[in-house]
This record gives structure tokens, sequence and C-alpha cells, in this order.
């Protein structure tokens, strides 16, 4: 008889016995990142008496170690200001376009909520930038307020949908930790609504009237230290973070996190939100699907350059969205690629994720250097340069804009291959919920009483393909404050019936 390993374990829900005695809450917020703290602020401005229980020591969770790119559109503030046309309508299509499997209902329902959710985000206290920053980055290096952060102006999209710039970054500058001046500033709200806040709190198990796989969700049970106790609830908002942390689940789910990879998350990103889910029936959608990158740009005259891989051919357009590069050198024989520029368009690397791998005096000599098969390298070489000089690119349709011959010896080599280059990822994957939060089970029905967002949920966030930057905190944000909202009023019909 074979054991589960203790990461893939999934805590037994207590029976609604178990709440005798029990203090009571009309939401329970179980992690205060970015959809947890909106969550239980939404919950609590719509009346509710509202609990939020965080197993770290401090607010934020991983959602404080992100840039702080927000994916908003429709026609933002930034967007008016900088002169960029955006509509709905146009970021609708781009995200139906873009995503795997896209839920339609829920792109509608964020794209058509974007611009009010701009504008709830500044209520916070803060105020994006109105300005934009025109270079290829992953995050913008000051405190530029727009950026383009996807597919937007890569082929087909740009030929099928008005492009529009859609990544809004919070005024700080830098590459990380963005966030943490709106997690401050939702910590302040999130008191100031009267929310109860514990912290080094976290949730065990999950208390069901009924079946398991068939009742109500009707609170949970907590640990602090040696702690324990139990806590009733109108409705219980998992948002707890991913898996990434979570070795045993990475490793049935998401192989593909393995271990040449840095994963991005907190210590707390160790699926159990996803598997109190599961303890009470919830269905769970794109588990397999990571976020992997490993950007090769700043500086942006490296997109210029041209990618090939092993056998010596192009197999991208090189001004991609970093992961969408990234996922396509992981479909590659033996996940190898390499990133050639010539001397013009070779500067000093922003962060070297990418590694140089070597400098060549010829194509030749390159081709050789790399173990290309022979003429290989010279015949992609010549054909790219030959219709980058007309501001062509017959076979990936690379936006002219970054289309330059590489002609100018010496050349450089930048090593893209997994276990070179430094890749990072995280999960996309998590509970099927409705457009308000509600988990769903595998029938479609609804877990009554419980829902989930931020990285626990399976939102509009799907591969590595089609995200863009921002994605992560937009939907937490937006359907985590769907969420507290529907558990708010959905706990305060059910006590007037």
């Amino acid at each position: 008889m074979t054991s589960t390993p203790s990461g893939l374990a999934v805590p037994a829900p207590l029976p609604a016995s178990a709440l005798a005695d029990a203090e009571s809450y009309d939401v329970v917020v179980v992690g205060f990142g970015i959809s947890g703290g909106c969550a239980a602020l939404e919950a609590a401005r719509s009346g509710a008496r509202v609990l939020l229980l965080e197993r770290a020591a401090v607010h934020g969770g991983t959602s404080s170690m992100s840039g702080g790119h927000f994916y908003l559109g429709g026609g933002t503030a930034v967007q008016r200001a900088t002169g960029h046309e955006d509509t709905v309508e146009a970021m609708i299509a781009y995200l139906e376009a873009s995503t795997k499997d896209p839920d339609k209902e829920k792109i509608r329902a964020y794209c058509e909520g974007s611009v009010d959710h701009f504008d709830w985000l500044e209520s916070l206290g803060f105020e994006f930038e109105r300005s934009y920053f025109p270079g290829k980055a992953v995050i913008q290096p000051g405190t530029e307020g727009l950026m383009f952060t996807g597919n937007e102006k890569v082929w087909p999209y740009r030929d099928e949908i008005p492009p529009a710039p859609r990544g809004h970054k919070v005024p700080v500058p830098g590459d990380t930790e963005g966030t943490r001046i709106v997690m401050d500033l939702l910590r302040q709200r999130v008191e100031e609504a009267g929310v109860e806040v514990r912290f080094e709190t976290g949730a065990t198990h999950l208390v069901v009237d009924g079946e398991a796989g068939s009742g109500r969700v009707v609170g949970l049970a907590w640990k602090s230290f040696e702690r324990t106790g139990v806590i009733r609830a109108g409705a219980v908002v998992i948002a707890a973070g991913g898996f990434v942390m979570n070795p045993d689940m990475v490793a049935r789910y998401t192989p593909a996190l393995g271990s040449k990879l840095f994963t991005l998350g907190s210590t707390y990103d160790d699926g159990l939100g996803i598997r109190l889910g599961e303890s009470v029936g919830a269905a769970l959608e794109h588990m397999d699907e990571p976020f992997i990158t490993a950007p090769f740009y700043p500086p942006s005259s490296l997109v210029k350059g041209l990618i090939v891989n092993k056998e010596g051919k192009r197999f991208v357009a090189e001004d991609s969205y970093h992961a969408r590069t990234s996922y396509e050198v992981l479909r590659q024989p033996d996940a190898t690629a390499y990133l050639i520029a010539d001397s013009e368009h070779m500067e000093e690397q922003r962060m070297p994720l990418v590694p140089l791998k070597d400098g060549y005096e010829t194509i030749e000599e390159m081709e050789e250097g790399l173990g290309l098969p022979e003429g290989s390298l010279v015949a992609t070489m010549a054909r790219y340069n030959e219709y980058a000089a007309k501001g062509e690119d017959p076979d990936f349709h690379k936006h002219p804009d970054w289309l330059a011959p590489q002609t100018e010896g010496p050349w450089g080599v930048y090593d893209l291959t997994l276990g070179v280059a430094m890749y990072a990822g995280f999960t996309l994957g998590g509970m099927a919920t409705t457009v308000d939060g509600q988990v769903r089970r595998e029938d479609g029905s609804v877990i009554e009483g419980l829902y989930a967002a931020g990285a626990c949920a399976s939102n509009i966030a799907q591969d590595g393909a089609g995200y863009c930057s921002g994605t992560q905190l937009g939907e937490g944000s937006f359907f985590g404050r769907r969420a507290g909202r529907h558990a708010a009023l959905a706990t305060a019909a059910k006590m007037r019936a």
C-alpha cells in the first residue's frame, strides 16, 4: 500500500457539529495578498462582518514580490493622457484571441469593469503616473505608468485587433516589490473598514454542513502556532496563493517547473488553499500550465537580433513577449536556443539572465562553434538579413520596428538554453470558479459558501504563451473584489431567508 506524499495530502473537511460554541463571522478570507485584501475590503464595505487570516507575520504574500503591473484597459486615465486609444471591445478581442481556453464571461466582465477598477485602485491612495515607456523591457525602469506588456503588437494579433498598451505600473522605480505600496495602502483601507486581521494564523480544514462532495461550506478550522480553533462563517473566500513552492504538487501537475528553474513565490505558495478546495469537491483547471520565462531584454536592441534552435532555424518572432518566447524555446529540441546579435545591436545587459556565450568573427565560425548543422545558420542569417533590410519578415512576421540586418561583425551569441539561462516560473492553475468567484464542482455546480480568488483560482491567465504582465495582479484584485462582494451579499440574503 502506498501513501500519499505530504504535499498532496487533502485535509479532510470537518462536520458542522465541530462548530458548537464557535465564534462567528459573515465572511472569512484566507490569505492577505492582493486578492484576499480586496475581497475582505469589498465584503466589509458591503456590510459584512469580516475576518482575514494570514499565515505570515505580515500582509502582502507573493503580491508584494511583484513589480507592480496591473493589466488594465478600455480607456483608462493613463491611456487617455498618453494618447493611446483603447476600447472595451478591442481588449476583449485581444484577451479572447490570446487566451488558451477563454472564459468569455470573465473576460467581458474584466474588460467592461477595467476602467472602474483602475479608478478603484487609485482610490486606495496612490496614482499611476500619466506617462508612457515605449521600449522593450520586462517592466518600466522608472516610474512610467504605461507600457506594452503582452503580445498586442505581435503577429497575428496586431493585424486583427488595434494594439494598445495596458501594462499599468505603480509609481515605484525598479523591477521588484513595486506592489508593496499598494498592499500597504490596502491594509490601511482594510483596517478602516473594520476588518479583523489575524496574522500567523492559517486555515487547516473547511467545515461542511452535509456530505463533503455536496454540502455547504459553513466555516473553517485554524491554527496559530500551538493554538487551534474553529470559526463559523457565512462564506469562506480562499485566496491563499498558488502551489509553486510545493514540490509534490509541481511534480504531479506542472513538471515543466523542474529543478532547472527558479521558482517565483513566497513560502506559503504551497497549494494548501487549492487542496482545501479539493476536500469539498472543487474542480481544478489549467493545473498543467505554468508561467516560465528567461527575459533576454532589456536592452531593447537585442530584440532586433534573431533566435535559432540547435538546427540553426528560427522558430519564434523575437519581438514576442518574453514568456511567449520562452514558451517556444522550451518546445525546441533539448530546449536549446541561441540569440544572435551583431556588434551594432549588442549593448550591456540590464538583467543578464541570458548569459553571453561567446563572440565570433564570422557566421561560419559561429555556426561551427555552436555545433549547428553545416550551412544552416549561414542560410538562416542570409534570409533574415535580406528581408530585414526591406523591413519584412515573411517567416514569423516580426514587427518592422524590431527588424534590423545583423551584418556588422563580430557577432555575440546569448544562450537561451534551459539550464544555462536563468528561467523562472510560477503556477497558473487553480480552482474552477464563476465570474463572482464561487467555486465549482466537476459538474459545474457551485459549492455553496465557498469562493476562491487570486492564484488559488483559474481565471484569465492560463499559460505562458498568452500571458500578459499585470494579469495576475489585475485579475486577482478584480475578481477578489467580486468574490468579496458576492460572499457578503449572499450571506446577507441567507440570513434574511
